[in-house]
């Protein structure tokens, strides 16, 4: 069947109603790149139980030392080797005070319990544990803090000038890395007595290295960055562009890497004092605890059991966080 033809006019077509700015909208929620990131740390369900383990075990470890009745150090050779008891739960075998069936504490005529028993000093292991666990959150913290303080300024300042300036840091900072930390530790211990000033010197004196080699690249990474040129074009300094727009841009790489450096301190500081290099009786760290508690290991393995556990928690609570954050920051992870 033909078609007529017919003449196409003006007059068959209407103007299209065209609004200019729907061209300029978004289609989806503007989100911040930190926003975005606590958005998706926060759906990490392994990541945000651990941050509530790590504040369980901060909490306890800075309140029990000092509310609990009984002194860490204290010594009592009636009550040594005591096992643990729980008065409310002595339907748990493990927290009824006894030992191949008979019960130690009413032999001994104690009537008080001891939630993680005692060592072999009639020490109580529950405040001792706490204790331990507070002197070795210290030590990390106080890692952690000298890893941003020193290692972010150390690279941000070797990245950014480059040139003499970087070599000159970089055969430094080999140096120091080429001495391995056992041998820091033994000078520090010759020159001073044992204990926890001289191990805190010996983790934050080579472990702030890793950090600055991180800071460096990225300083290298986005120093030829168009903002970077327009602040030098606006009369911004060096120290304003490092500190103020350089190392904000590499952030979330700085927190991520300072989450992973806590346990690592921890796990060295346990290192150190189980095999003797770090801190010393009367003090308590969990990494003593261990070593005291391996002499006995055989007879009464509580007392290895538990600040091993406390060390196992705080390593994977860390590490999980940490992998956590490295997820939210990750560019290629985002929706």
């Amino acid at each position: 069947m033909a078609v007529a033809n017919q003449d196409i006019t003006k007059e068959m077509f209407l103007p299209a109603e065209i609004d200019r700015t729907e061209n300029e909208r978004v289609s989806g929620e503007v989100v911040s790149v930190w926003k975005d990131a606590v958005r998706r740390f926060v759906q990490n369900k392994g990541a945000l139980l651990s941050i509530f383990i790590v504040l369980l075990i901060v909490l306890l470890a800075v309140s029990v030392p000092y509310s609990h009745n009984y002194d860490p150090t204290h010594q009592d050779l009636n009550r040594s080797n005591l096992p643990p008891r729980v008065s409310a739960l002595s339907w748990v075998p493990f927290l009824n005070g006894q030992e191949d069936g008979i019960d130690v504490y009413q032999q001994r005529g104690i009537k008080k319990d001891f939630w993680f028993g005692t060592d072999q000093l009639g020490r109580d292991l529950w405040s001792r544990t706490w204790e331990g666990t507070r002197i070795s959150l210290i030590i990390a913290v106080i890692a952690a803090l000298v890893d941003v303080l020193i290692g972010v300024t150390y690279g941000g300042i070797s990245g950014y000038f480059g040139g003499l300036t970087d070599n000159i840091l970089q055969r430094i900072m080999e140096i120091i890395s080429g001495i391995p930390n056992l041998v820091w530790i033994i000078l520090l211990i010759l020159v001073m007595k044992p204990g926890l000033i001289p191990i805190t010197i010996a983790i934050t004196a080579t472990s702030w290295i890793s950090m600055s080699r991180i800071v460096r690249g990225s300083m290298m990474k986005l120093k030829n960055q168009e903002f970077v040129l327009a602040s030098k074009s606006l009369g911004a300094g060096n120290a304003r562009i490092v500190f103020k727009h350089l190392i904000p841009n590499s952030l979330g790489m700085i927190i991520v890497n300072t989450m992973f450096s806590i346990p690592a301190a921890i796990f060295f500081e346990a290192f150190l004092s189980f095999i003797g290099l770090g801190i010393r009786d009367p003090q308590a760290s969990l990494g003593s605890l261990i070593n005291s508690g391996y002499e006995v290991l055989q007879l009464h393995p509580y007392q290895t059991v538990y600040p091993g556990l406390l060390i196992c928690l705080l390593l994977i609570a860390f590490n999980l966080i940490g992998n956590g954050l490295r997820d939210a920051f990750d560019p290629k992870l985002r929706h």
